[in-house]
């Protein structure tokens, strides 16, 4: 294998070997702690513009499956300690190696990602470059940033999905980079599922005769999406919501909220959000790299919090019919802790009703 590098924008090197496409990118350098969900991981839009360091030293070890894709692949690169070139499962379709080659995304592995770890956790997330040799400068590393990002990873018309088995409910999702897995809980729960762009203005929704409406995750800085937070402002109060972790800041954000970019993030699979009405505590999939500040929603009632750093993870609008969560109640893999969370949607959207 041909050495590769990854360059951060402070100018540490560390030197590895070579899979994936053969390409150079440059990205938000971030890491994630799941064990398994690698797949799901590499198909998550709200990743897009990143590259992503998986902390777990083996991965590619069960292959890739295309049915669990998420979404598709937005990913900048990918850093792995170890990469797998010989899965063994009977449901594995291709390599990660071949996987990378044919989305154009340049990996680099056989390097520490324990020491690139404990580097973002001390200094924070930043920029770097997966290259096949080192550049003279870092400029434009450091004058890298993520642009237009729910724009790039959102559906392009809406479409419809009908529900398993007796329709219950109709729901409008609005799709900032969605992965498929709420379309999937949607549709389990009796809902008709209709899929509408980002930039879908609130009237066209409440003209539609829906029971509820469902606001995805997706990647980016929520503070950019002034039009998407302007639209919620208008469905608030009119309708049922439920919305997840870019849904979640972009709700805050409607509601005179304020949002901060954290240190380094929460990604994996093992976040613990507690319940400040209950005392229990859940272990969630995270994926978000900004924050709704403490206190910042005047009208807003703190459900959850993480019980890592005690940002905020949940917040309920009792007065308005709409609750939402940081964390990923659908998540694909698991945990499947909070699924309840969807009951608790469609009973409101019956309540309404």
């Amino acid at each position: 294998m041909k050495k590769r590098y990854l360059v951060l924008s402070d100018g540490t090197v560390y030197e590895g070997e070579a899979f994936g496409a053969d390409a150079e990118s440059v990205g938000e350098l971030v890491f994630t702690t799941g064990m398994e969900g690698y797949t799901e991981t590499l198909t998550d839009p709200s990743y897009y513009g990143q590259i992503v360091l998986q902390t777990f030293p083996l991965i590619g070890n069960y292959g890739i499956m295309t049915e669990d894709f998420e979404g598709k692949s937005c990913v900048k690169g990918y850093v792995v300690r170890e990469c797998c070139e010989h899965p063994s499962n009977f449901r594995c379709e291709m390599t990660l190696d071949c996987f990378l080659k044919q989305n154009g995304i340049p990996g680099i592995c056989g390097l520490d990602t324990r020491a690139i770890t404990k580097k973002l956790r001390e200094q924070g997330v930043m920029n770097a470059l997966i290259c096949d040799s080192i550049p003279d400068s870092t400029d434009d590393i450091k004058a890298y940033a993520i642009k237009g990002a729910i724009e790039s990873v959102t559906c392009k018309v809406r479409h419809v999905y009908p529900a398993e088995n007796e329709k219950k409910y109709s729901v409008a999702l609005i799709d900032y980079g969605a992965k498929k897995n709420i379309i999937r809980k949607l549709m389990s729960h009796g809902c008709e599922v209709t899929v509408f762009p980002c930039n879908s203005h609130a009237e066209e929704i409440l003209s539609g005769g829906f029971d509820g409406v469902m606001l995805s995750n997706g990647p980016g800085d929520p503070a950019d999406d002034k039009f998407q937070t302007e639209q919620i402002a208008k469905l608030f109060g009119r309708l049922p919501i439920f919305g997840i972790c870019l849904g979640h800041q972009l709700t805050a954000l409607s509601q005179g909220g304020k949002t901060v970019k954290l240190k380094y993030g929460h990604r994996g699979t093992n976040q613990p959000a507690k319940d400040i009405k209950t005392g229990r505590l859940y272990i969630t999939s995270q994926n978000h790299g900004y924050a709704v500040v403490t206190g910042s929603v005047p009208n807003g009632t703190e459900r959850y919090i993480n019980a890592n750093d005690a940002t905020v993870e949940g917040i309920d609008y009792p007065d308005s019919n709409a609750f939402t969560v940081q964390f990923h109640p659908e998540a694909c893999s698991g945990p499947h802790d909070t699924d309840f969370l969807f009951d608790r949607f469609c009973d409101m959207m019956g309540g309404a009703k």
